[in-house]
């Protein structure tokens, strides 16, 4: 028998704690929509009254105003509710939206503070690395691995690596010995110049 109390009592306070909104119980709220205009207070005859003067009186508003008045209601109509906020893009959305228009920039030849020659393109990462592919794919440098914005190539019998970096939508591409460092300022101006000189337009 306790049990069965326990039980009842909570599930009452279940679905006090969930609010009559969830079952869109009316709750009156919208009752001033229906309000009646009344007549003023009448006073008898012989009485002595002080005149009376409304504190807060109601503005009188046009019948085409309320009709097209913004509704502040439930979706069944009885319950006063506030519209939801419109849905929002995230940062993540917007950021992904913003580097895919970003305009491909023509290549620039350039050096770095240690002279070592670079191809600098403003772009989009994946298109940059696509417009690289495939003016590799006209040279004519034998192409032996190709990785996520890297590729080994072969130039006059020795390999390295042309590895595409950025920094926003600002990128370089850089030609590199298979131990990382940078392949000699006149092999790697060599190679560089030819990408940019067979950049599709």
């Amino acid at each position: 028998m306790m049990q069965l109390r326990l039980g009842l009592v909570l599930a009452v306070s279940a679905l006090s704690l969930a609010g009559c909104g969830r079952f869109a119980i009316n709750n009156h709220s919208l009752d001033y929509k229906n309000a009646k205009q009344l007549a003023p207070l009448e006073y008898p005859a012989d009485a002595t009254v002080r005149p009376a003067t409304p504190l807060y009186p109601a503005p009188t508003v046009e019948q085409r105003a309320i009709d097209n008045a913004p509704k502040f209601e439930n979706k069944r109509g009885n319950r006063y509710a506030l519209p939801r906020p419109e849905q929002t893009q995230g940062n993540a959305t917007l950021d992904a939206s913003a580097q895919t228009t970003t305009a491909l920039g023509r290549p620039q030849l350039v050096t770095d503070g240690n002279k070592n020659p670079l191809l600098k393109v403003d772009g989009n990462t994946a298109e940059i690395w696509q417009y690289t592919k495939a003016t590799l794919s006209t040279l004519n440098f034998n192409i032996i691995a190709q990785g996520s914005n890297q590729a080994t190539i072969k130039v006059n019998d020795n390999t390295y690596v042309l590895k595409l970096t950025g920094v926003g939508s600002s990128h370089t591409l850089a030609l590199f010995n298979v131990d990382n460092t940078f392949a000699s300022p006149d092999v790697a101006a060599e190679v560089l110049n030819q990408i940019y000189q067979n950049w599709p337009a």
